[in-house]
């Protein structure tokens, strides 16, 4: 159970933008105006020349107060080359001078020889203001220790004050990672990701020809087998039990670019429960299958199977001619799902010939955190390293590492092109634990701290929203708050009417409604994508670790939770609140609880039934007075993770315990995990059907309460025009078209969704604030 005093609320804040030249309704073009400015001094180490010939392993060594930063060790080099850049925080800048100090490594002793120094004044540093060019590098002569130039050499560096907005900073190391040494600095450091492209690869297995198995007398069992990468699916027995079978089964797999992976497929004959035998096997490299963007016929190959079998008389091998005859196409049509379709940040097909134009501009903001718990031990007290994931779209960002430090402070800007209002942006802060020993530390997960999930549909076009968001975990005893993290987030949009036609057009690409998919491939193609993506962005430098992926694309989000379940059966509930609330008012009315109001109802309902065709005007006309009455009372804010709604503050402990079990189950006893296995699972998808209700009677409430300004407005346009239209044009006319519309002959329906669908299924419903 959670703290009754603790404050999971959203708050707003007012940070000093762009050096103070920022408030949250103007505009600037500049690349760092959602983010305060950060002040650091810079030094780039560029090389050395003329160093006496005693210094084999010469490196250089930069001390500014307490912090100090060293270059790397070049062996038996006279003349060095670094090209290395430091970077110091202003604010922890202690001292007056910066120290520069050439030394050579010492394998003999363990104190290293001085070369030569040099001394810089803080206050005599220039400055550097992007956008001007950076600072040109000077050669400087070494001194001694009693400050005389010799011949000691000569050292080419650049000195200047500078913030975050410098080319140098993202490259540099930084003081406030000062601790960190070694290979590690990588993981430190801020980078961009962006996922490889992802396809939906569909084998359509048709049939084989002439199988040998080893045993002729016995009727076989055939399946196919088939593989890409470390993903393994498999077809049906065929039902014809013969040596030519057909199955006519399609096997969906996801790929990534580049297509590293060749798809492995094996015929293989069931001989018992734990035998089987491959009848023969084929490899197809996935460079030369065809791409379709739409569900138009494939050429389907024959593929010779080879099988190797040892003929004992004659001592040789002998090669038998099956053959497996299929389709297989890389269905470029399709919008590859990796995140949940409530949270998901794109809806874009694979092919890019098939890309609406983009809508607008995403930019966001990272400025810091506060109140951050202590997430690990080290030298026998807690201590944070944290940094933030955000991702949206392909693109994934990552902040720099602030090491040991409760409250840190990125000041970091990110950009995004925006295609769909009805998309969302994911935040995450995790604790790195990959800073001791470098990317392969054993034993090491990065550790989640909070997520925040930002709709674009319910910011204003053109405002700086500048608000803390509560950091939120779900643990097996409870929930917890771990801190508070402070964000900047600007939509800016191109063309308004681009951004209010994408209101009408369909969610998905056209494939998902030509040749769609099935809840069950769904499930399954999610889970390979998130796989996929997950294994590829490890292999980047720094790697971005697999927990922090799934973590972001809420893997495990579908798994039985009767917390969740009960809160969205709540949710339902309280959408329908409004009948309730209706219900009351007539039971006031016809108890004549206040006269002047039940009079005006009689008048009202006389009206209506002499005059029928008033009607729908009527109700219309209301909608527009009651969407106009709420505009006062619309959200200011974007919505966020609410823990009453999520019930995470009120369950019982047992409820935690039940939600963190492995699935399946780690109970004993096997008939009780049989059981509840398949309680768990049935339940879940129960769980997600009574979601799903509560997410539709949600976006109908929605329509008028400002939650979307634009979708709003949109409605009450069209309220507007209908009431108009239905003033004007008798009701008989309208029931007749719309009846005759209705059951209109199938050639004359399209399977893509109506405006009026696409419109509604954009519209925002309370998911955006479950945990």
């Amino acid at each position: 159970m959670s703290e009754p005093d603790i404050d999971f609320s959203l708050k707003e804040t007012s940070p000093n933008l762009g050096g103070g030249r920022v408030s949250g309704s103007e505009k600037l073009t500049s690349s760092f105006d959602l983010v305060e400015q950060l002040h650091f001094l810079y030094v780039k180490m560029v090389r050395a020349k003329g160093l006496p010939p005693s210094p084999c392993n010469p490196f250089v060594e930069v001390k500014v107060g307490n912090y100090e930063g060293t270059t790397k060790s070049l062996e038996n080099n006279p003349d060095p080359e670094w090209n290395q850049v430091f970077a110091f925080a202003k604010d922890r800048i202690q001292a007056v001078t910066v120290e520069i100090t050439v030394r050579n490594k010492e394998s003999s002793t363990n104190v290293d020889k001085v070369v030569g120094k040099l001394r810089f004044d803080i206050p005599d540093i220039p400055s550097r203001v992007p956008p001007d060019s950076p600072l040109a590098p000077q050669w400087y002569s070494l001194e001694d220790e009693n400050g005389s130039k010799g011949e000691r050499g000569e050292l080419m560096l650049a000195i200047w004050m500078g913030t975050q907005a410098d080319e140098a900073f993202r490259d540099a190391w930084h003081s406030d990672a000062a601790s960190v040494n070694g290979e590690s600095i990588a993981n430190t450091r801020s980078k961009v990701y962006i996922s490889p492209r992802l396809w939906y690869l569909r084998i359509n297995i048709i049939q084989a020809q002439d199988l040998v198995p080893m045993n002729n007398k016995r009727i076989p069992q055939v399946y196919v087998k088939a593989m890409l990468g470390n993903m393994a699916l498999r077809s049906r027995i065929s039902p014809d039990k013969s040596l030519n079978p057909t199955w006519n089964e399609d096997l969906m797999f996801v790929a990534a670019e580049p297509f590293d992976d060749p798809l492995m497929l094996s015929v293989v004959d069931k001989l018992s429960d734990n035998k089987e035998e491959i009848l023969g096997s084929c490899s197809i490299h996935l460079s030369k299958v065809e791409k379709r963007l739409m569900p138009i016929p494939i050429e389907a190959n024959w593929y010779n199977l080879e099988q190797s079998v040892q003929d004992n008389r004659n001592n040789k091998e002998v090669r038998f001619a099956s053959r497996l005859h299929l389709r297989a196409c890389l269905d470029g049509g399709y919008h590859v799902l990796d995140e949940s379709i409530y949270y998901s940040s794109d809806f874009r097909a694979t092919s890019k010939f098939l890309w609406p134009p983009a809508i607008g501009v995403l930019e966001l903001g990272i400025l810091n955190a506060s109140g951050l718990l202590p997430m690990k031990s080290k030298n026998g007290r807690g201590t944070t390293d944290a940094y933030c994931v955000a991702k949206y779209g392909p693109k994934w960002v990552r902040t720099r590492t602030i090491v040991n430090s409760f409250a840190p402070k990125w000041n970091e800007q990110y950009t995004w092109d925006v295609y769909d209002p009805y998309t969302v942006i994911t935040i995450g802060v995790f604790d790195n634990c990959h800073l001791q020993g470098g990317s392969n530390a054993v034993d090491s997960q990065d550790r989640r701290i909070g997520k925040v999930r930002i709709r674009l549909s319910t910011l204003n076009a053109d405002r700086i929203y500048t608000l803390s968001y509560p950091l939120i975990v779900l643990e097996p005893n409870g929930v917890k708050k771990t801190g508070e993290i402070q964000l900047s987030v600007r939509f800016t949009c191109s063309s308004t009417w681009n951004l209010l036609q994408s209101y009408t057009q369909p969610l998905f690409p056209q494939m998902h409604y030509l040749l769609p998919l099935s809840v069950y491939q769904i499930e399954s193609l999610r889970h390979q994508a998130t796989h996929t993506l997950s294994s590829r962005l490890r292999r980047a430098e720094p790697p971005l670790q697999s927990e922090v992926v799934e973590y972001m694309l809420d893997v495990g989000s579908n798994v039985w939770s009767l917390r969740r379940g009960r809160a969205n059966l709540e949710r339902l509930l309280a959408a329908f609140n409004l009948l309730v609330e209706a219900w009351k008012w007539f039971d006031q009315i016809r108890k004549w609880k206040n006269p002047i109001s039940t009079m005006a109802v009689h008048f009202l309902y006389s009206m209506l039934i002499l005059f029928p065709d008033m009607i729908l005007p009527l109700v219309f006309l209301m909608c527009v007075v009651h969407g106009a009455s709420q505009y006062r009372k619309r959200p200011r804010h974007p919505p966020h993770m609410d823990t009453k709604l999520s019930l995470v503050e009120s369950v019982q402990s047992d409820d935690f315990d039940e939600e963190f079990d492995t699935f399946p189950t780690s109970k004993n006893v096997k008939v009780l995990k049989k059981r509840y296995d398949r309680l768990r699972s049935i339940a879940g998808r129960m769980m997600t059907i009574i979601g799903d209700l509560a997410t539709q009677a949600e976006r109908l409430n929605s329509m008028l309460s400002w939650r979307d300004p634009r979708a709003t407005s949109l409605f009450m346009a069209f309220c507007l025009i209908a009431c108009i239209a239905f003033y004007l044009v008798p009701w008989r006319l309208f029931a007749l078209g719309f009846g005759f519309f209705g059951i209109r002959h199938p050639r004359f329906r399209i399977s893509i969704p109506s405006m009026p669908q696409n419109f509604f299924k954009r519209l925002p419903a309370r998911t955006d604030s479950m945990i």
